[in-house]
């Protein structure tokens, strides 16, 4: 509740005071970043000073905001530039959005370690919101931890700045020059440029934005040197404003940098009134009407019927849900959609939303009401950690959520009535609700909420749907069957589109459905260069369906059968005999003459099963998974392998063992695997390969070699691990990129060894199917491309248009390049020309 009376700040260290004034750094001693104190701290932790929330904390925990329940806010740097430490020294023991109690622990540093390797030890508090203080204490001597220091006046903030409003003006991106981001120092000094401006002015990092006219904003960007940014204003001076604060962040801020950022292109305005930006789910362009779409309020009646029978209501409406998800997963189109489903199979039985909503019930709730308050509770916990990925998985458990909901008031799913030629618009689409767009009416959508690894996003990829996310709020006031341009590629939606551009998109539109049409008519035709180099294209799948799906689309085999479908989303493991069941049925599908590559077990601490007792891992992506885990559990393995091996004979049998790292892996799987084809009476063994996705296999192709039948290269795990970044890091996601030179060349070096030896190289990694990258690993002798199953035809096609002496030579020039981006560069122009030369030979 807020409130104007005097707040007393507390000391959030022991030790000695000093004025600002005698601080060696004119950024603080001039009060730039606000007034406050200085404390030179004979204690080892940091406290709140105030209660309220924290604002602000820098990953490197040098620095910390508090915000109090009545707007006052406070900053707290230890040390003076001690930014460059990048986090030794310090531990942090709250996180951002987190409620905190005056007197608070909130940041431990070792004083010894900082004093020796920053400048100085002192450490600020400074009350940046403005507030006018007195202080309790005199201006010298020493200080007690949590006395108190500061009487301040909420409400009183002598700098607030009126801002204006209209249409906004966006810079063109630049690149943030600062080696440490913008800490408090540059932070400050951009800010107090900001305020001299009338304009509304705002800072925009990637789909996150602050107000450039606040410290504390501009810190919680969490800005690091390399970071995209750029700067909006609208008002009476956006112009100005926009060019000085431009320079300011190529020039630095007031720090030092190596050179200043030249701007892409001079500033173009850009009126927020025509164009909403957000980012991009899901590629490709559509113009079509807007078709705003939003679930309706329900009521839910709050007092129950007795606990006894608003519990059986509860688990009717529980039973109905896993009934309606495990028919979707029967029918779903793609694997994404089964996992996905599978996933929301596993809220259904998660233990502590049942318990919130079963002790609700205890309470006299009825059903309704208690599933939809443990729920919603949840997935609001899930949004505010601070984690992008469990923000997003809100998103699935709010779909769960309304799914039992409908069940228990008898509310009938109604599809919407839509437009032909719609652009979705909406606050958020959930999972069901995506799977269950209408292609022929839908071309596209963008929504408020969601990101780029969301399951929706996922579903309008695999649907083929371009879509932005992440658009702002005033998308939702467009009238429905306003003309609107969705460029998803670019994050951008046209709210009055020029005829030109509508024009040529419709164009190229059209071009790509006949060239869509042609692939599909000639899916069944060899995937053969045009100088009579042949490739395998295979498919990845997860189900019976996908195989019929894939060889109804010419497929040529299954390059990879994940065997995990057979055993996530249940609570117990599946027979033997289902097992069998299932690869038996998938064999039969393909036939002798096609190739069946069946991967084991790839679960482990990233993939948990409920079944397999397994350790929390700090880092379960370099833990115990993949072969790792089916060794230390050998009778889980030696059953997989007899129910894999049920099927020979029926096709042409592969088994691929994943994440293999050294030989004595390889080695004691093939024993095994030996055991059991000798224990069933069969004459032959399968092939057996290893999944090339850790850097020491590629590595040591040459000694894996002679020791198996193939490879099959999982580009998306050899990515991470070669550079060092989790793909779904939501900072470095980008740059996680199959492209990088340093990637191709374990490829090159794999694919050198193994047919040294005579033995065969699949890619069934993500980078398979990128048209952009065919020539390329056609280029480095790949001999097998196992794919999504919806990209069989065009990969196949794309394979036609080449020629393998030209692919060998572009395959050659970009393993010399340097990084990920030129790669695709010069890829794209190697396209172009393809294409430019395939419509003149058809003409």
């Amino acid at each position: 509740m807020t409130t104007t009376q005097p707040l007393e700040l507390l000391a959030p260290l022991a030790g000695v005071l000093l004025p600002l004034e005698q601080v060696p750094d004119p950024v603080f001693s001039s009060r730039l970043i606000g007034d406050g104190l200085c404390i030179d701290p004979t204690s080892q932790t940091l406290c709140a000073p105030l209660a309220g929330v924290i604002s602000n904390i820098q990953d490197s925990g040098h620095a910390v905001s508090v915000t109090g329940d009545n707007g006052i806010q406070v900053l707290m740097h230890i040390g003076l530039d001690t930014v460059n430490l990048a986090g030794k020294g310090f531990t942090r023991l709250v996180e951002e959005g987190q409620r905190v109690e005056a007197g608070q622990p909130l940041i431990e540093f070792d004083a010894d370690f900082v004093a020796l390797n920053a400048r100085s030890l002192l450490t600020l508090m400074l009350v940046v919101s403005g507030e006018p203080f007195v202080l309790l204490a005199p201006a010298t001597g020493l200080i007690d931890v949590g006395q108190a220091l500061l009487q301040v006046m909420p409400g009183a903030a002598a700098n607030e700045v009126v801002q204006e409003e209209g249409d906004a003006v966006f810079s063109k991106p630049l690149t943030l020059p600062n080696v440490n981001g913008l800490h408090a120092r540059p932070a400050a000094v951009f800010a107090q440029a900001a305020k001299g401006f009338k304009a509304s002015i705002c800072l925009h990092k990637q789909t996150h934005s602050a107000n450039a006219k606040s410290l504390v904003a501009i810190m919680a960007l969490q800005t690091v040197q390399g970071d995209v940014l750029q700067v909006s204003a609208a008002g009476s001076d956006a112009e100005a404003a926009i060019k000085a604060l431009v320079a300011l962040l190529a020039e630095g801020c007031g720090e030092t940098v190596a050179k200043p950022v030249e701007l892409v292109e001079p500033v173009v305005p850009v009126s927020s009134t025509t164009l909403l930006r957000g980012v991009c789910a899901s590629p490709g362009s559509a113009f079509g009407q807007v078709a705003q779409v939003a679930e309706p309020q329900w009521n839910i009646t709050e007092s129950g019927a007795g606990e006894t029978i608003e519990r059986l209501v509860l688990d009717r409406g529980l039973l109905q849900a896993a009934e309606a998800l495990q028919a979707l997963q029967a029918k779903a189109g793609n694997s994404a959609q089964v996992e996905i489903f599978r996933a929301h199979q596993e809220l259904l039985e998660d233990p502590t939303l049942l318990e919130q909503a079963y002790a609700l019930l205890a309470q006299g709730k009825s059903a309704a009401f208690a599933w939809n308050s443990a729920t919603v509770a949840t997935a609001t916990l899930f949004q505010g950690l601070g984690n992008a990925l469990l923000a997003e998985r809100a998103a699935d458990l709010t779909d769960v959520g309304q799914r039992v909901l409908k069940l228990i008031l008898g509310i009938a799913d109604s599809a919407w009535d839509l437009p032909e030629q719609a652009i979705l618009i909406a606050e958020q689409l959930t999972p069901s609700q995506t799977a269950s767009l209408d292609a022929c009416k839908v071309l596209g959508f963008v929504t408020v909420g969601g990101g780029a690894t969301s399951h929706v996003a996922i579903l309008a990829r695999a649907l083929g749907l371009p879509a932005i996310c992440g658009a702002p709020a005033q998308v939702l006031s467009l009238a429905n069957g306003s003309q609107v341009l969705l460029d998803a590629d670019k994050g951008e939606l046209h709210l009055d589109p020029n005829p030109a551009e509508v024009q040529q998109l419709q164009a190229t539109r059209q071009q790509q459905m006949l060239r869509r049409q042609r692939e599909m008519e000639q899916a069944s035709l060899s995937a053969t260069t045009r100088d009579g180099h042949h490739v395998d294209v295979t498919a990845n799948v997860a189900s019976l369906q996908e195989v019929e799906q894939s060889l109804s689309m010419g497929g040529e085999g299954v390059g990879l059968l994940r065997s995990e479908f057979l055993y996530l989303g249940r609570n117990r493991a599946p027979s033997p005999e289902e097992q069998a069941g299932t690869y038996n049925a998938i064999a039969r599908a393909l036939g002798p003459e096609r190739n069946l590559v069946v991967r084991t077990l790839d679960v482990g601490g990233d993939k948990p099963l409920a079944y397999v007792p397994m350790d929390s891992e700090t880092n379960p992506f370099l833990g115990l998974r993949g072969i790792r885990l089916c060794l230390e559990r050998p009778e889980l393995l030696r059953e997989q392998f007899r129910a894999i091996l049920a099927s020979a004979g029926l096709a042409r049998l592969h088994i691929m063992l994943p994440m293999v790292s050294r030989l004595s892996e390889l080695r004691l799987a093939r024993k095994m695997l030996e055991e059991e084809v000798q224990a069933l009476g069969l004459t032959q063994m399968p092939k057996l390969g290893i999944m090339i996705e850790v850097p020491s296999a590629a590595l040591m192709a040459d000694l894996f070699a002679p020791e198996v039948d193939f490879f099959s290269i999982g580009t998306n795990d050899l990515t991470q691990y070669t550079l060092a970044m989790d793909r779904d890091h939501p900072r470095l996601a980008g740059q996680a990129d199959s492209f990088h030179p340093a990637v191709l060349r374990l490829i090159a070096s794999t694919v050198k060894a193994a047919h040294a030896h005579g033995k065969w190289v699949g890619v069934c990694g993500a980078l398979a199917s990128e048209v952009l990258a065919v020539p390329m690993l056609i280029g480095l002798g790949v001999d097998e491309l196992s794919v999504s199953v919806p990209l069989i035809p065009t990969i196949k096609a794309t394979v036609r248009e080449l020629d393998w002496a030209d692919c060998r030579l572009i395959a050659h020039q970009v393993l010399g390049l340097e990084e990920a981006t030129q790669v695709r560069e010069a890829l794209r122009l190697y396209h172009a020309a393809t294409v430019e030369t395939s419509l003149v030979v058809e003409n």
